[in-house]
């Protein structure tokens, strides 16, 4: 006979509670700049601002020639061989409409205008340029002349807000078509020239996957007086496929395939190896998740959820930001979907419906800033909870994953989660949000509704009345002699935010 599942948690008061950064919060990613002169996609960043905190937006392809930065001049339409002029035209006004919502940009140099490419190597569906540039000093140049423009027309105060990062994955071959050397001196080249426009500009790097080649850059950059001030590293879950050079702290029985630990042992490696080469400044995963396929159904599970959660709750102090990749469907650097919900990488769907994922953001945000001692006692692997006190609030956020779970073969399962206070606690009232397979999921509400790829025009409304958090009826409160309950059933997997007001 199985066992009952259950969960109980019993906030320490006796102990001090500790300072509890939200690092899920402030930065996100969009796919490609050029996805940001839509509508639709400034839409869903104005919404992410407001529920998530999201203040800095990161997307590849500032340099990219659909943004046309380098490019032909009209006047020039009968000339042959007439030479390429800079035009900042559609970077204004996705800078400015970032701008306008609250939102800084991410100043991120790639890719390589094709007037400046030295190959014709490309990446992606885009056909994106990743060759190293022809001439140095042309790239310097185009960097330098983005950058004075940008002064003049944001000014440097305001650009001191922002983040400036050099290339996207130079590490890998698909991505970039040079060296490990050709991208130190790419790194050193543009670092001077950004500090040159003014030293206090944030610049960081390696941006690289599987947080590989650290301690390479660190020492190049060192020796060349081009000291990164904040570290970039990707890392996915399933990459412990392929990531034999990764960092890695834990126990080696985490790094094999399906490990629900590898992420947070590579994230914990980084942190060792930055102390152990006595880097100070901030560190941003600025690419983070599960899986990095682009097509993965469980990514759009309240499984998922879980894992975010659960990742949070175990790495999310160790470093200073964490954005998950990637906020919005809206992409296309492997095809562009087509259904509804067809496992891309968003938070929010082509239409902006919130998955599992952004809900699980979305509890993550309304955690209080300081996280109380609590004693779990479980008989799940992968269920735990963060419990956090905000003025005379108490909200507790339970997660359950399921390492084996199979979205075809689901059957519903229940967790008995448990609060367990001191009587002399005074409870005043108490909610519950949950997110798991049946409660808060449009993808739950999608299939019921026959799994439509596409959405009719008139019902667009009720699609979004359908896709907010809703609370749960499923709250108890038991006032014993010794102490007071508060019981809740979990269907799992999946994540429930309980909020306390004492």
């Amino acid at each position: 006979m199985e066992k009952q599942k259950k969960i109980s948690v019993k906030p320490n008061f006796k102990q001090p509670s500790r300072p509890f950064i939200h690092t899920w919060e402030g930065l996100g990613n969009i796919d490609q700049m050029r996805w940001m002169t839509r509508k639709d996609c400034l839409a869903q960043l104005e919404e992410a601002h407001r529920d998530l905190g999201l203040n800095h937006i990161r997307a590849v392809g500032l340099f990219d020639d659909h943004l046309f930065v380098v490019g032909k001049d009209p006047k020039n339409f009968n000339t042959e061989n007439a030479p390429p002029r800079n035009n900042w035209q559609l970077i204004d006004y996705i800078f400015d409409s970032l701008l306008d919502i609250g939102i800084n940009p991410v100043f991120t140099t790639c890719f390589m205008p094709e007037a400046l490419a030295s190959g014709e190597q490309y990446v992606f569906d885009t056909k994106n340029n990743v060759t190293t540039p022809r001439s140095y000093k042309a790239w310097a140049e185009l960097v330098k002349a983005t950058l004075e423009h940008m002064i003049s027309r944001y000014g440097k105060k305001r650009m001191s807000q922002w983040y400036y990062e050099v290339w996207n994955e130079p590490n890998l071959g698909a991505f970039f078509g040079g060296t490990k050397e050709d991208f130190f001196k790419l790194w050193e080249v543009t670092w001077k020239t950004i500090k040159e426009a003014d030293v206090d500009f944030r610049v960081g790097g390696p941006s690289t996957a599987r947080a590989e080649w650290i301690p390479e850059f660190l020492a190049y950059a060192s020796e060349t007086k081009s000291n990164p001030d904040y570290l970039i590293a990707h890392i996915y879950n399933n990459d412990s496929e392929y990531a034999a050079l990764s960092p890695f702290a834990g126990p080696q029985s985490d790094k094999i395939n399906k490990s629900p630990n590898f992420l947070s042992g590579v994230i914990n490696g980084v942190k060792k190896l930055a102390e152990e080469h006595d880097f100070n400044g901030e560190i941003h995963w600025n690419e983070w998740g599960r899986s990095w396929f682009p097509s993965d159904p469980m990514r759009e599970s309240a499984n998922e959820a879980a894992f975010i959660v659960k990742s949070m709750a175990e790495v999310s102090q160790e470093a200073t930001y964490f954005a998950y990749w990637c906020l919005s469907d809206i992409y296309n650097q492997a095809g562009y979907g087509a259904e509804t919900f067809h496992g891309n990488y968003g938070m929010l769907n082509l239409q902006g419906l919130k998955k599992p994922s952004y809900f699980a953001h979305q509890l993550l945000t309304k955690l209080g800033k300081e996280t109380i001692p609590a004693d779990t006692d479980t008989n799940l692997p992968y269920s735990n909870a963060i419990v956090t006190q905000n003025k005379n609030n108490i909200s507790v956020l339970f997660y359950s994953y399921d390492s084996e779970y199979e979205i075809d073969s689901y059957q519903e399962t229940t967790l008995d989660a448990q609060i367990i206070f001191d009587r002399n606690t005074g409870i005043k009232k108490v909610s519950a949000i949950p997110v798991s397979v049946l409660e808060n999921n449009i993808l739950h509400t999608w299939k019921e509704k026959g799994s439509p790829a596409y959405l009719n025009y008139d019902e667009r409304e009720t699609w979004k009345e359908l896709n907010q958090l809703k609370e749960s009826s499923k709250i108890q409160v038991k006032n014993l002699d010794d102490k007071t309950l508060v019981e809740f059933k979990m269907t799992i997997p999946g994540i429930a935010l309980l909020t306390i007001e004492l």
